[in-house]
């Protein structure tokens, strides 16, 4: 049994990738705010175990850790995935406690459930595991008025290199998958257009959540001495590589 957890999996790349786990094989950890969308990803599976959990809490990650360990006595995949955009303003624009909501979630909650996460695969038996983060084509490039969610996705970049270079010693690969325009609730907006960074509105691609999920799951699948520190899975035709 490989016992998975994915946090964000109520809703949009967490789903997706919850799904295509459960498809390969995987017992699922279903970790999320709301308990009503993790019940409507596991969809009656038997492998799927829905999880309340808070990342912006310390102790509901606990929790949340705890019983893997408690149930399954091990764990062998993070999908470490929650994360939030927050309200998209010009830098001076931004307050305390938009940037506060944002860094909370997306560094503090990632890092919490990678420190629980190393932790488990370091005590168990056989050791190791994979630690997969969710990155951003914002860990390498920003789009306009999105200071604090650019801030940490290059934040989720440095994790990944002290994860990736202290697991080597506990056979725990840790990798990125940096994603452009996955078909989600998020990048809705993006069919009728979205800010470009000469000040102009553009329609841009998306593609197909799947082709993210399968990836991640091609990567989960890889033995522990093999690593995909950096990947990135895109839309062919967003405004990314080149200038527009």
């Amino acid at each position: 049994m490989r016992i998975a957890v994915v946090t964000g999996a109520g809703s949009g790349i967490g789903r997706a990738v919850s799904t295509v786990l459960l498809r390969d094989g995987f017992t699922v950890v279903l970790a999320g705010r709301d308990r009503t969308t993790l019940r409507e990803t596991a969809a009656g599976s038997d492998a799927a175990v829905p999880v309340v959990t808070d990342v912006r809490s310390g102790e509901s990650v606990a929790a949340l850790f705890a019983m893997v360990e408690e149930r399954f006595g091990r764990l062998d995949l993070l999908f470490n995935n929650a994360g939030v955009f927050g309200r998209g303003a010009p830098v001076d624009e931004v307050s305390d406690e938009d940037w506060e909501n944002v860094v909370e979630t997306n560094v503090n909650g990632a890092f919490r459930c990678a420190r629980a996460a190393f932790g488990l695969m370091r005590r168990q038996d056989p050791q190791g595991g994979r630690i997969i983060n969710n990155g951003s084509i914002s860990a390498h490039a920003p789009r306009p008025n999105a200071v604090a969610y650019t801030t940490t996705k290059h934040a989720m970049t440095g994790l990944t290199k002290a994860l990736a270079l202290e697991g080597r010693a506990h056979h725990i690969a840790c990798g990125q998958i940096d994603i452009g325009n996955a078909a989600t609730a998020m990048t809705e907006h993006m069919a009728t257009g979205a800010l470009q960074a000469n000040g102009t509105m553009a329609a841009e691609p998306t593609i197909d959540v799947t082709a993210v999920a399968e990836m991640v799951v091609h990567m989960a699948n890889l033995p522990t001495d093999v690593n995909v520190p950096f990947v990135t899975v895109m839309a062919n035709g967003m405004p990314y590589i080149g200038r527009g």
